[in-house]
């Protein structure tokens, strides 16, 4: 069996999962979401209604796989609508800087022009300080319901200047740690 899979998934006060043949919507105060869960895995309540299994029909390969998959996909999504999911961001180099301009993020990271990012549906942006200074980065938060979306919007993010390995300058998870390199070490030149 799988470890992820069986586990079932515990619903907080205030969340609502409607179940309709493979089609799986989770309702809660931040927003909705929906999931379609493949036909050879059955999703139920359980009997007080405060969990939801996830099942299985076979145990071929696939479909162990998937079982562990679309429960955690079901997990993320009730969290999502109850809690909310976020990315803490941090941009290290100076003179580099973090604005909100509407539903635009505009990043100042050492280009010759500013680099945008249009938010998606039910996503928000919250800067803590948008100037990033010797030993004090640029920090910013990526915010919304989908777990996905939130970080895969924040893998491009980062992706538009990923950190450098010599002086650690650009744009990083706060709990990422960047390997460091010794730069060139020159021995005295005689002349």
């Amino acid at each position: 069996m799988s470890r992820v899979g069986i586990r079932p998934i515990d619903l907080p006060s205030g969340v609502e999962v409607n179940i309709n043949d493979h089609e799986v919507t989770v309702k809660g105060k931040l927003g909705e979401l929906s999931h379609t869960v493949p036909p050879e895995l059955g999703v139920e309540m359980s009997d007080d209604e405060k969990a939801l299994c996830v099942t299985r029909s076979s145990d071929e390969r696939e479909v162990r796989a998937a079982h562990g998959l679309h429960r955690s996909l079901l997990a993320n999504m009730v969290e999502g609508v109850s809690k909310g999911v976020e990315k803490k961001m941090e941009i290290h180099g100076t003179g580099y800087n973090v604005n909100l301009k509407g539903n635009t993020l505009v990043l100042q990271i050492g280009y010759c022009h500013p680099v945008e990012f249009e938010l998606g549906e039910n996503m928000s942006v919250e800067i803590e300080q948008n100037n990033a200074q010797p030993g004090n980065p640029a920090t910013f938060t990526i915010r919304g319901i989908d777990k996905q979306k939130v970080g895969n919007f924040a893998a491009k993010v980062r992706d538009s200047r990923p950190p450098e390995p010599y002086k650690g300058k650009g744009i990083r998870y706060a709990d990422e740690h960047v390997r460091r390199k010794e730069g060139k070490a020159f021995a005295g030149i005689e002349a």
